[in-house]
C-alpha cells in the first residue's frame, strides 16, 4: 500500500512539473510598514534580508517587491523625503552604520537573478502609528496639501501639486536606481470608515472640473495621477515596468451588471480607483489584484474573482496576489494553483507576504520549491514596450579553467537599450533529446554572466548545451548550441 502511495506522489510531482510554465512572474512582497525592520541594526537587517532572498530563490521566486516609501519617507538615500521611521525608528535619522537599503536590495536581487520592484504608497503621508514627523517631511512643510482621515494623514489627491510632487519622487527613484519596476498597492483614497467623511467637499465645490458627482471627480483625480506617473516612469526609463496591486473587487454585480458576484468593498465606488480604465489605457504594465480570500468565501469567493479578473483584465500582464497564510489555513494551495493553470490571462502570482513563505507556513515554501516552482521561469514579456528579441550570443565554446569545464560566450552587439542582452538562459539536453527550449525543466541557469561552470558528469556522457540571450523586457533570442563530451 505504501509503495502505491509513494508512486502516486511521484507521478503527481512529475505531472505538475510538466505543467509548469516557462514564463511566469513569481513575486513576493517584502514590507516594512509592519515594523519588522524598525530600529534593526544594519548588519542584522542585511542578514535577515539576505536569508529571505536565499530562501525565496530556492522556492523559485524571480521577483521581489520591496517597500521603500511607506508614508512619504524613504528606505533609500533621498534629498526629497526623509529617512523612514520604519527603518531607523526616528523619521529623518540616517541608518548607522550607513547603508542604502534600496541599492543593497537591487544588488542582492540582481545577483540572484531576481527582479527588484520598488514599492511606494503614493498618497499616505502618515500611518496610525504614533511618531513625530521630521521638519523636512511634506506634512511639516505643506500641511495645507494634506488632510486627516480616521487617524491617517494623506496627500490630497485633488491637488495638482501633490501629483507633481509624487511624480518628482518617482522620477528621482527611477533615474538613480536600476530598478526593474515601480509598484503601487491599493491605497489611493482611504479605505472608508463608517460615519467618517473624506474632508474634500470644499475642494470639489471650488474646482469640480465639470463633474457633478463627487465620486466621478475623485476617480478623475486618481486617473490623472496614474496617467502622469506612468508617463513619468516610461519617459525616464522605458524599460521600467509600472505595476499596481488593487483591492480584489473592482465592482459588485449589484452596483454594475458587469461586476463580480461578490458583496464587498469596491475599488471603483469606495476607493475611487478605476482599474479597468488603467488597464484599457495601459497606464500600468501589470496588475496584481489582491485575491486574499478563500475559495467559497460568501462575500468574495476566490474562484469567482480569479475568473472575473481573467475575463476583464486583458491589456496588461495579470498576476494574482495570494495570501499565503489564508491559503494554508483553508488548505487551498492545490485548488488555487489548479485555477491559475486554467486561466488564459493569468501569468503569475505575488505572494503576501515574503516572510510567511520563508517561514514555510503550512509547507507552502516546500511545495513551491519541490513542486509548483521546481524549475526556473522567465518573466512574461511586455510587447507594448518592446517585442524585438536581441541577437544571438557569439563565440559559444567550452574551455578548461583549472580543471573545470566552463561554458563561455560573448554578448551580441547592441545599439539601443532594447537591443542589449542583459541576461542569458542556459539549457542542457542529453545528446539524444530534441532541443526544445520551451521546456523549463531543461533550464539550468538564468544568469547575468557570460560564462557558466558545467557540473561534473559520469564518463562517456554526451550533452548539448544551449544558450540564449534576454533583453530588459525578457524577449529571448534564438539559440546557439555546443556539444560536450565527458
Amino acid at each position: 500500500m505504501m509503495r502505491r502511495v509513494i508512486l502516486l506522489l511521484v507521478m503527481l510531482l512529475a505531472l505538475t512539473a510538466q505543467a509548469q510554465k516557462k514564463r511566469e512572474f513569481r513575486g513576493a512582497w517584502i514590507q516594512c510598514v509592519n515594523g519588522q525592520f524598525k530600529g534593526m541594526p544594519t548588519q542584522d537587517m542585511q542578514k535577515t534580508l539576505a536569508y529571505q532572498l536565499d530562501e525565496l530563490k530556492k522556492d523559485g521566486c524571480n521577483a521581489i517587491i520591496f517597500q521603500v516609501r511607506p508614508e512619504c519617507d524613504a528606505l533609500y538615500e533621498s534629498k526629497l523625503e526623509p529617512w523612514s521611521y520604519y527603518l531607523t525608528g526616528e523619521q529623518g535619522k540616517a541608518p548607522q552604520p550607513y547603508w542604502d537599503p534600496l541599492q543593497w536590495m537591487i544588488d542582492q536581487c540582481h545577483k540572484r537573478g531576481m527582479e527588484l520592484h520598488a514599492w511606494i504608497n503614493p498618497y499616505r503621508a502618515k500611518t496610525k502609528v504614533a511618531h513625530t514627523n521630521s521638519p523636512g517631511h511634506v506634512v511639516s512643510r505643506h500641511p495645507e496639501r494634506c488632510f486627516d482621515y480616521d487617524g491617517l494623514t494623506l496627500l490630497n489627491p485633488a491637488l495638482k501639486e501633490n501629483r507633481d510632487y509624487i511624480c518628482a519622487v518617482v522620477m528621482d527613484i527611477v533615474e538613480r536606481y536600476d530598478i526593474d519596476g515601480l509598484h503601487m498597492d491599493d491605497y489611493f483614497y482611504p479605505y472608508p470608515t463608517p460615519g467618517v467623511e473624506i474632508p474634500d467637499t470644499a475642494d470639489f465645490e471650488a474646482n469640480n472640473e465639470g463633474y457633478t458627482d463627487i465620486g466621478d471627480w475623485r476617480r478623475h483625480n486618481v486617473d490623472l495621477f496614474v496617467e502622469q506617473l506612468a508617463e513619468t516612469v516610461h519617459n525616464t526609463k522605458p524599460w521600467v515596468k509600472v505595476g499596481i496591486s488593487p483591492f480584489g473587487i473592482y465592482r459588485n454585480q449589484k452596483s454594475h451588471p458587469k461586476g463580480s458576484r461578490t458583496n464587498g468593498l469596491q475599488n471603483y465606488d469606495q476607493l475611487y480607483a478605476d482599474i479597468l480604465l488603467w488597464d484599457k489605457n495601459r497606464w500600468m504594465d501589470y496588475c496584481v489584484p489582491q485575491l486574499y480570500w478563500e475559495i467559497g468565501n460568501k462575500a468574495a469567493d476566490y474562484d469567482e474573482l480569479i475568473h472575473w479578473w481573467n475575463d476583464n483584465c486583458h491589456n496588461t500582464n495579470l498576476y494574482i496576489g495570494e495570501d499565503v497564510e489564508r491559503t494554508v489555513k483553508y488548505q487551498h494551495m492545490v485548488d488555487k494553483m489548479a485555477l491559475h493553470a486554467e486561466m488564459e490571462h493569468v501569468q503569475g502570482v505575488v505572494l503576501w507576504y515574503a516572510k510567511a513563505v520563508v517561514d514555510n507556513v503550512g509547507n507552502y515554501g516546500t511545495q513551491l520549491r519541490n513542486n509548483y516552482w521546481r524549475y526556473p521561469a522567465l518573466h512574461p514579456t511586455t510587447p507594448w514596450i518592446d517585442n524585438t528579441a536581441p541577437d544571438k550570443v557569439k563565440k559559444l565554446k567550452v574551455i578548461d579553467v583549472d580543471g573545470h569545464r566552463v561554458l563561455c560566450w560573448t554578448a551580441p552587439k547592441a545599439k539601443k537599450w532594447n537591443d542589449e542582452a542583459v541576461k542569458y538562459v542556459v539549457y542542457c539536453f542529453d545528446k539524444s533529446e530534441s532541443l526544445d527550449i520551451d521546456d523549463p525543466s531543461k533550464i539550468v541557469a538564468i544568469t547575468e554572466d557570460t560564462h557558466f561552470e558545467l557540473p561534473e558528469q559520469p564518463r562517456k556522457t554526451r550533452q548539448v548545451y544551449v544558450v540564449t540571450a534576454l533583453d530588459r523586457m525578457h524577449n529571448e533570442s534564438s539559440y546557439k548550441k555546443v556539444k560536450v563530451k565527458y
